[in-house]
């Protein structure tokens, strides 16, 4: 019913062929395959990772990379690229917003349904005017989404762990009152949510409830958790940077109920992809720290998936 996969970003240094054959033979359905440029300097954690690099997808490739999953009894959930396409910048903007034009035409090569990534923002500008620059930008790429009968599930994420995001993050679409915005300037089905309980979590929001109010926009998900440390937050308060009094941790490990999120997925009869999503720096320490962080989130999240 709901197929269990991971983002293949946290096996950065392994091949396209290396991630397949993990995911097949550690039991998952699915992984959702970073495609960032071949040529890209991205050094922010998780980033500048390319399992497929869509600018040399000819039909060679396509039939290759189909049949590899294929005879492995694996699907790509959705190819993930996660920019800032409205970056104050307009020439790091455009280069950002070209890949993401690229990474869609080359999941309606591979027949992929979804392309995850951010909406983008500019960090130091409000919420309307981000909302201004957010129809400018994304109606001619959720167009091109629309031609090539692929959806676009953007990750709700602020973007604000670091200074250089301060004050406002880099991508807008981090709550379900921007999310209505968003859908009434571009109304189209094809634009989704790739929805993540823990960032709303840390934000002191109810987790559970967008997936009743926004089930018909959830094209994808990830399953990553989050702890909050309220002897920090009790020192720093909600307006410090978040990692002042929050943490990423593998589902089960932080303060989500994850019996409550799955009952809301079964309510809605959600019937996609559910991917681990792993940046929890315990479990960084080495490559035999990396697969543990998989195989426990995974042995934890079997309990909800028979």
């Amino acid at each position: 019913m709901l197929q269990l996969g991971i983002v293949s970003a946290i096996l950065a240094d392994r091949t396209f062929e290396q991630v397949i054959d993990f995911v097949s033979e550690k039991n998952f359905k699915c992984v959702e395959i970073m495609c960032w440029p071949a040529n890209n300097a991205d050094a922010r954690r998780y980033a500048g990772i390319s399992h497929i690099n869509v600018e040399a997808l000819d039909d060679t490739q396509v039939a290759y990379i189909k049949k590899y999953t294929a005879d492995r009894n694996i699907t790509i959930s959705g190819l993930g690229y996660y920019p800032n396409p409205l970056d104050p910048d307009t020439d790091k903007a455009n280069v950002y917003i070209d890949h993401i034009k690229k990474i869609i035409k080359g999941a309606s090569k591979l027949g992929i349904p979804v392309v995850n990534t951010f909406v983008g923002r500019d960090p130091q500008k409000n919420v309307a005017y981000n909302l201004d620059k957010f129809k400018e930008v994304w109606t001619d790429i959720v167009k091109l989404a629309e031609e090539e009968n692929v959806k676009i599930g953007i990750e709700n994420c602020p973007m604000f762990f670091t200074n250089d995001e301060w004050p406002g993050g880099k991508n807008l679409a981090t709550t379900p009152a921007i999310w209505d915005k968003m859908f009434e300037m571009i109304p189209s089905a094809t634009l989704g949510l790739n929805y993540d309980p823990s960032h709303l979590l840390w934000q002191m929001m109810d987790y559970t409830r967008p997936i009743y109010d926004y089930r018909e926009r959830l094209h994808h998900i990830h399953l990553k958790d989050a702890k909050v440390y309220l002897d920090k937050l009790n020192r720093v308060g909600i307006m410090a940077n978040p990692l002042e009094y929050h943490s990423p941790k593998l589902p089960g490990l932080g303060d989500i109920q994850w019996g409550k999120f799955f009952a809301a997925l079964t309510d809605v009869r959600y019937r996609g992809p559910v991917v681990i999503e792993v940046e929890d720096k315990a479990y960084e320490g080495s490559p035999e720290d990396v697969e543990s962080a998989i195989l426990t989130a995974r042995n934890y999240l079997n309990q909800f998936l028979g």
